[in-house]
């Protein structure tokens, strides 16, 4: 019985002690010899502990007290939007609303040459949020086919299209890793941009695998959405957040807008492996279903539509150029942006 005892409270404290490790280097002192020291003060208190502990209330205690401390202090942390950082995520975004009438700042429209060269556009555009005919779904692969990043992109009609990709906010000579993104090193940050801009940079310079696929909302809770995102903006700039490859990421807070605006949204491990994400959209019917879901996963794909749309002034046409689920032109949807006086 103390056998089992002790292997079930390792197995308990274990994972407990390594997290609390990896928060105390990763997110502790910049200074290495500082957090070395804060690591090893760590250390020794949980084998003081040990020592002490010979009783199983004392045993637990090894494992509650030092993670929960930690877990306090790392709590503590509080994201910034004072930094330097990476051009493409510069300027904060904002959202005024007049009636139907959507006045968007820092909406990012970069003229891309290359992953890493491109000429910065940061606009103030005008939107009539009447004229929302629906929200498609990008989805993005880079690597594992289990993991994806997700782009929303709301129609108003005739090409236009307003873009939102949920991102970490990187600073100058920052770049994204994935087990750094599960601790407190990167800020949460809505890209506001044109479609062609995020998009492209993704199929044209990084040679992602990405799919296109029109939802099957309608226009009032496409708008719903958009009305929730861009309330949500607008609270960034005097409460920043941080990002988490787990909990707060671009598919999961795509989850949370939704909940804030629908009902029948419940939790799906897809949402956490989200290169699934459109397997679970197919099976709770919130995209085409009139084919096999194979083949709609291959005709969604858009790559070559759009290394042959490059320059193309229309980019956001050409790339839904027949794909399932393209909305009828008669739903209406026929103001886009316009530039702000």
């Amino acid at each position: 019985m103390k056998i089992l005892f002790a292997i079930g409270l390792a197995l308990f404290v274990l994972p407990l002690h390594v997290w609390a490790a990896a928060a105390l280097w990763i997110d502790g002192p910049d200074n290495s010899l500082a957090a070395g020291a804060c690591l090893a003060a760590y250390l020794f208190a949980v084998l003081g502990l040990a020592a002490w502990a010979d009783q199983p209330p004392r045993k637990l205690a090894i494992g509650v007290v030092p993670f929960s401390l930690v877990l306090l202090w790392w709590l503590s942390l509080s994201a910034s939007n004072d930094r330097e950082w990476m051009p493409e995520v510069a300027h904060l975004p904002s959202a005024e609303f007049d009636g139907d009438r959507l006045v968007l700042r820092n909406v990012r429209n970069f003229d891309d040459r290359s992953e890493d060269d491109y000429t910065e556009h940061w606009e103030t555009r005008e939107y009539d949020l009447s004229m929302i005919r629906g929200v498609d779904l990008f989805m993005s692969y880079w690597g594992s086919p289990h993991i994806a990043h997700t782009i929303a992109s709301w129609d108003f009609g005739e090409g236009n299209q307003l873009a939102i990709s949920i991102e970490t906010r990187k600073e100058k000579g920052e770049s994204y890793s994935a087990l750094l993104g599960f601790f407190r090193q990167f800020e949460l940050y809505y890209v506001v941009a044109d479609g062609r801009d995020v998009i492209r940079v993704r199929t044209n310079y990084r040679n992602e695998t990405v799919r296109l696929y029109r939802t099957k909302a309608s226009p009032e809770l496409a708008r719903a959405i958009l009305v929730d995102y861009l309330t949500e903006i607008n609270g960034l700039e005097s409460a920043p957040v941080w990002y988490n490859a787990a909990t707060h990421n671009c598919t999961t807070t795509i989850r949370h807008h939704l909940r804030h605006v629908a009902q029948g949204h419940p939790f799906d491990w897809r949402i956490l492996v989200n290169g699934r994400f459109d397997e679970l959209g197919y099976e709770r019917g919130n995209v085409d279903t009139s084919l096999p879901f194979e083949e709609l996963r291959v005709r969604s794909e858009i790559v070559d539509r759009a290394k042959a749309s490059d320059h193309a002034p229309d980019f956001s046409e050409r790339i839904r150029e027949g794909l399932p689920g393209s909305r009828d032109p008669s739903l209406g949807g026929v103001s886009g942006p316009r530039t702000a006086r």
